[in-house]
């Protein structure tokens, strides 16, 4: 497309955290700046987002966590109980009885400290890369990408990247994308994704980006 600058993420970023400023964090980064910020606590918030809008999912952690402020008290729990606490989350039930079986296994292997270990969080039942990513970026400061689908639309709609699946856009990221924007990028396009850069009709007309945005497959825009 004519008349686009490179996309540079030094200039880029800067002007997505000024554009999200009026709108709701992303659920984990939300949390954990409210004090749940353990890789625990990362971990249920995670789950509990799957399938499931994040105006409710963060609600649903914050009760249970006023419930059941640590791991140990979390396994003393009965899965009915923890449906209880989680019901409007998409596969609650289901939900419920993984939420139990790692608050267990945290207290019994990890003396209720679960680990910044990506192996450790991928061999737990219910989560997989995406949430693993998130986790080890937001509870301990490691560098991975959270990748989720406004990540993979909105950096394919840049022409950064080019990638069928959110799974290869993480790939053409780690590639491409400097260290210091990993963990920021799932927080910065999260938001962004669904206010501005939005699946349908996005609001390019002001969007701060659009001078090095390739609009790739952007066919009516507001």
């Amino acid at each position: 497309m004519k008349d686009k600058r490179p996309f540079d993420p030094e200039i880029a970023f800067p002007l997505l955290e000024e554009a999200i400023t009026p709108y709701a964090k992303a659920a984990l980064f939300e949390l954990a700046e409210e004090g749940h910020d353990s890789v625990f606590e990362q971990t249920v918030a995670c789950i509990l987002s799957i399938r499931t809008y994040d105006e409710v999912s963060i609600k649903a952690a914050r009760r249970l966590f006023k419930a059941a402020p640590t791991p140990l008290v979390i396994s003393q729990l009965t899965p009915e109980a923890i449906d209880k606490l989680i019901w409007d989350c998409t596969f609650h039930e289901g939900k419920a009885h993984q939420i139990h079986a790692i608050a267990t296994q945290t207290v019994e292997k990890y003396d209720g400290v679960f680990p910044c270990d990506l192996e450790a969080l991928l061999s737990l039942k219910g989560v997989g890369p995406k949430c693993a990513h998130l986790v080890l970026g937001i509870a301990c400061g490691q560098p991975y990408i959270g990748f989720d689908i406004h990540v993979h639309r909105v950096t394919n709609r840049w022409g950064y990247v080019t990638a069928k699946t959110p799974e290869k856009t993480l790939a053409a990221l780690e590639a491409k994308l400097p260290k210091e924007y990993w963990i920021d990028i799932n927080r910065l396009l999260v938001p962004f994704g669904k206010h501005i850069c939005t699946g349908n009709l996005p609001k390019c007309s002001t969007c701060p980006l659009l001078d090095m945005c390739q609009q790739v497959g952007v066919e009516k825009h507001r």
